[in-house]
């Protein structure tokens, strides 16, 4: 049976803030592929008032319009009265989750296979395992739609890092040793010491993109220390609903990093980077540790906040163009650097995405838990690539660069390149005008 939540998920006075104006609807994805007003922020900001009060029942219906929320936060950017959104949508799926039956394939995927395997790398790389048996045999064709879309995610030729995976009790000498030391030193003149967060995901299947990024900041002048004790940012607990775990996961990474005396904490991945820049908020209620989540969320900086901008441009550049991650433009704000370090390297070549701010449809888990909205946003996104010419398509965020990629490959567009930035610029360092 749904249970009627009658116990206060909601800051009312937050969630008040919104005037039902609707300058949200334009920038709301769910609602732009709809029309439907209960799949627009200000539509479900009514219906998570509406639960809080009694006034409506926690039904499938009404969970159904929460969970095809994305999370991308772009009606934060467009809402003149600054509408706190992501805080009141992580307060309600926090309680859907403890209040509302699932079905057990709902329950499966988001309490097994994303919290618990997704977060842990050990885990996943066994996950993945199969992945390379399935496609040397040919047997996508023979599995069904849902497990073709989520097996076309994975990059064929990712590459995992061997970063030293912390495991809770194990002694040093149990730990992996990896490619890159815990501390990296640059050459001088050395300007700052930064902490790197590996990530999951980033850790698993862009090993080389995490040593491209570290490669750039020694080349910046930051030696950089990557702490072994680290984990999970707590990012895909916090998105679905499992708050008191994603608290748990800020605990751990603050006290790993903290004890290093760093001047800056360095993430490449902007869905991580967003929930790390938020371990304030999300442990403000907790005496002992709110002020260490607030001294860490000032230190941490996305990767394109630190990098210089390197002159390398020549006229024989392809033509790129840049696809905004929904957590860096919008949770973030950060839009300018990022292009700004890409003309440095293409000049005139540079060309806009239309709706480059629009979610490609990843949104964390959201491919996996929301596989028909999910491609319909990616169908979009991939129609605007097109539209541009561009040879190489460049972004911020793991998942956006596999949920590009499986788009271009479903549309016969293979010979135009996604990049994360990290790789894109580590690619054209001292290209000193050669072709990209």
């Amino acid at each position: 049976m749904n249970a009627t939540l009658t116990n206060q998920f909601l800051d009312e006075k937050k969630s008040l803030a919104c005037v039902h104006c609707g300058l949200c609807l334009s920038a709301c994805p769910t609602y732009l592929e709809t029309g439907n007003e209960n799949d627009s922020p200000r539509g479900r900001i009514y219906l998570m008032r509406a639960i809080q009060s009694g006034r409506a029942p926690l039904s499938d219906d009404a969970v159904r319009h929460i969970d095809l929320c994305l999370g991308c936060r772009a009606c934060e950017v467009a809402c003149p009265s600054g509408v706190q959104y992501g805080e009141l949508l992580e307060g309600t799926r926090e309680h859907i989750e403890k209040h509302h039956r699932r079905s057990v394939g709902q329950t499966f995927l988001r309490r097994f296979a994303i919290e618990k395997i997704f977060p842990f790398p050990g885990r996943m790389k066994l996950a993945l395992a199969p992945v390379r048996v399935i496609r040397a045999l040919g047997l996508e064709r023979w599995l069904p739609k849902f497990a073709r879309e989520a097996l076309a995610l994975v990059p064929p030729n990712g590459r995992a890092g061997t970063w030293p995976e912390f495991s809770p009790g194990a002694p040093a000498s149990s730990t992996a040793r990896s490619s890159l030391p815990a501390v990296l030193e640059a050459g001088a003149p050395k300007q700052r010491r930064v902490g790197f967060i590996r990530g999951c995901v980033m850790n698993v299947l862009f090993g080389e993109t995490n040593e491209a990024s570290v490669q750039l900041l020694n080349a910046a002048g930051c030696d950089v220390v990557t702490p072994r004790a680290q984990g999970c940012c707590g990012a895909l607990y916090a998105h679905g609903g499992n708050l008191d775990e994603a608290r748990a996961c800020a605990r751990r990474n603050i006290a790993a990093f903290e004890q290093h005396n760093l001047d800056a904490i360095i993430i490449n991945a902007a869905g991580c980077g967003s929930t790390l820049k938020e371990y304030g908020h999300l442990l403000a209620d907790d005496p002992e540790w709110a002020a260490r989540g607030r001294a860490f969320s000032a230190k941490v900086k996305d990767l394109t906040e630190v990098l210089p901008q390197s002159k390398v441009q020549g006229p024989k550049s392809k033509v790129v163009t840049y696809h905004d991650a929904c957590h860096l433009c919008h949770a973030q704000r950060i839009t300018k650097q990022p292009r700004e370090l890409i003309k440095a390297v293409v000049g005139e070549n540079f060309v806009e995405l239309p709706e480059s701010e629009v979610c490609c449809g990843s949104a964390g888990s959201y491919n996996l838990t929301e596989p028909e909205m999910a491609e319909r946003l990616q169908r979009r996104k991939i129609e605007n690539i097109l539209q541009t010419g561009a040879q190489v398509v460049v972004t911020t965020n793991p998942g956006c660069l596999m949920q590009i990629r499986a788009g271009l490959k479903k549309a016969g567009a293979e010979h135009i390149t996604a990049l994360h930035i990290a790789d894109f610029l580590a690619d054209n360092a001292g290209r000193d005008g050669r072709e990209s």
